[in-house]
């Protein structure tokens, strides 16, 4: 597998609008280099008669069963507000229209 070049990390970098400096160029084109080669090591291990995997684990829905039940009354909803109008929010204003 080969490495990754100077200008290969300097032209990524530049399509992404990130700002590097030679140095930091230099250490991301090594650092890039090991990240692809282990890249490539576990697509030698993964074959056709291995499953892809997404989690080791299997997982299962951890959400309570979505039951309908009667709804906040206003005025409950309403007790903590600092201000309120016509049973809704008051907030202040923010914008310049009415």
């Amino acid at each position: 597998m080969s490495t990754l070049s100077r200008d290969e990390v300097a032209r990524v970098a530049a399509l992404a609008r990130i700002d590097l400096t030679p140095t930091e160029i230099d250490r991301l084109a090594g650092e890039l280099g090991v990240i692809v080669e282990s890249v490539a090591r576990v697509s030698e291990v993964a074959t056709p008669d291995v499953p892809a995997t997404s989690h080791p684990l299997p997982l299962t829905n951890v959400f309570r069963a979505d039951v309908p039940e009667p709804p906040l009354p206003v005025a409950d909803a309403l007790a903590g507000a600092p201000a309120a109008q016509d049973g809704k929010f008051l907030v202040p204003q923010i914008l310049e229209e009415d």
